[in-house]
């Protein structure tokens, strides 16, 4: 706390407006985001490392999260004050710190695949800035980022053998995986007797967010056999193309994840729901989209 606390005395209105611009490379979004440029516009094993970095990764950090119940830094000293628009977005326990854990798992996968130094040196850039965004903010301790830091590369340089050894062998064998791995977590949290130190509403969202990787991992699954059999959609256009299918798609797989939200709430409930609605969303992002290719490749080819 003594860390953070220095940093509170250093805070000013500018520096809070940046870290929270910072912090938000961190989110979900942004992860979402990044993962779909790689799948739809770079290459597809270098989308399937980089979302399997960030599920695996989310899937420990929910977990350790559960397991140690550490509260967030306010908590734990009712003196110290945090930066309030960072609020809304630290949501759970503290101990480890999801968006540090994002962010190294996402900037650091593209920095570990790039032969570019300066995208190494950017990505390496923004993955530290995160993690120091997230107790400038108030809202983790050094402890929280340490541990997330440490995970992040260890499943970096741990995975991406896997995606790159013979031709993509162990991609289906590591979504198999990835998927009992979400649904083992998924009966964690559902069945595990929490009482002593139980908190109900980070509790809460440690249930929402198993509901939710499930839903997503099992749209992958299907992702990646639909490709494999019918699909193979080619990830090359010219660059205002892609930027067009880029921009288009997200609008779409936003729109989808909105839309279905009430619909799927109110026939399911609340957790079922979400996780009917990820794995829709999935699937539309990985299969009904990518059907649109052929055309997006064909704008502005030389006939």
């Amino acid at each position: 706390m003594e860390f953070l606390r220095l940093l509170e005395e250093i805070r000013a209105d500018w520096l809070n407006g940046i870290m929270l611009a910072v912090t938000y490379l961190g989110s979900e979004i942004i992860f979402l985001a990044v993962a779909l440029i790689f799948f739809w516009c770079v290459d597809k094993t270098r989308g399937y490392y980089l979302m399997s970095v960030g599920f695996v990764g989310t899937i420990l950090n929910q977990f350790l999260k559960l397991c140690f119940r550490i509260p967030r830094p306010w908590v734990q000293d009712p003196q110290f004050t945090i930066v309030e628009q960072a609020r809304a977005g630290a949501d759970g326990y503290s101990f480890p710190s999801g968006h540090t854990q994002s962010a190294v798992g996402t900037y650091g996968s593209i920095a570990y695949t790039s032969r570019k130094r300066w995208v190494q040196i950017l990505c390496v850039a923004v993955a530290v800035l995160v993690a120091f965004s997230r107790m400038y903010l108030g809202v983790h301790t050094p402890l929280d980022v340490g541990v997330s830091v440490i995970i992040g590369v260890i499943l970096i340089l741990a995975l991406r053998p896997l995606f790159y050894k013979e031709n993509g062998k162990y991609i289906p064998w590591m979504l198999g995986f990835m998927t009992i791995l979400a649904l083992g977590f998924l009966l964690f949290v559902e069945y595990y007797p929490f009482s002593q130190g139980k908190d109900e509403e980070n509790l809460a969202s440690g249930i929402k967010n198993a509901y939710t990787l499930s839903g997503a991992l099992l749209g992958m699954i299907v992702v990646y056999i639909v490709d494999e059999k019918w699909l193979r959609f080619s990830t090359e256009a010219v660059w205002w193309a892609q930027l067009l299918k880029l921009v288009l798609g997200i609008a779409l797989v936003l729109g989808v994840k909105t839309l279905l939200t009430q619909p799927m709430t109110s026939l399911l409930g609340y957790h079922w729901g979400r996780l009917v609605r990820y794995f829709l969303t999935v699937v539309v992002a990985g299969c009904l989209w990518p059907l649109t290719f052929t055309r997006f490749s064909k704008l502005g080819a030389k006939s």
